[in-house]
């Protein structure tokens, strides 16, 4: 379904900096039978870790980054799909990226983000320390995970999306939230 302008409103962006319980919203999407496309990122953090490469946050930020935005836009042109469809994450995510690592936005990455659009309400999870954890794929600090939030906020505005913050709720209120928030139950 493609609204006025032509953009895609069935493709709905989850976001936020990490450790925000985005994933435990997406397993109860999923569980209510929602298509449900997780980050592109761990992925590739677990096949380079296991491959020996440097295509790492901590080691390479910049080939790290161009992975997992060329990964994501395979991902984002191989759906078909005639639902709604909730991603851990969107382009923009990217670009947002190389303003936190102090990385110049790749041109082409600019305009693919402009001509790949997604429904203009994203939904962010903001910082919360009281279930923020770190784990193998995720190495940043909590103050590093706040400064995530705020460079994807401030990204997808500029690309003209809505962001929406989530209240720090259960999962299935902030489940609830979403669908209410779309129009959808």
């Amino acid at each position: 379904m493609q609204n006025e302008s032509g953009k895609n409103d069935m493709y709905v962006i989850l976001t936020g900096g990490p450790g925000g319980g985005k994933s435990a919203i997406l397993e109860a999407l999923r569980d209510r039978g929602y298509l449900c496309v997780d980050e592109v990122a761990r992925d590739l953090i677990k096949e380079e870790v296991t491959a020996g490469g440097d295509a790492l946050p901590w080691r390479n930020r910049e080939k790290f980054r161009d992975n997992m935005f060329h990964e994501q836009l395979k991902v984002y042109e191989s759906i078909d799909h005639d639902g709604i469809i909730f991603f851990d994450r969107g382009l923009i995510d990217c670009l947002a990226y190389s303003r936190l690592i102090g990385s110049e936005i790749p041109e082409e990455m600019d305009q693919i983000s402009i001509n790949t659009q997604f429904n203009k309400i994203v939904f962010v999870t903001p910082p919360w320390e009281e279930i923020y954890r770190n784990d193998e794929e995720r190495k940043q600090s909590f103050q590093e995970a706040i400064e995530t939030y705020n460079q994807i906020v401030a990204a997808y505005q500029e690309y003209g999306y809505e962001t929406v913050d989530l209240p720090k709720v259960s999962v299935e209120q902030r489940v609830e939230f979403i669908l209410e928030r779309l129009s959808i139950q």
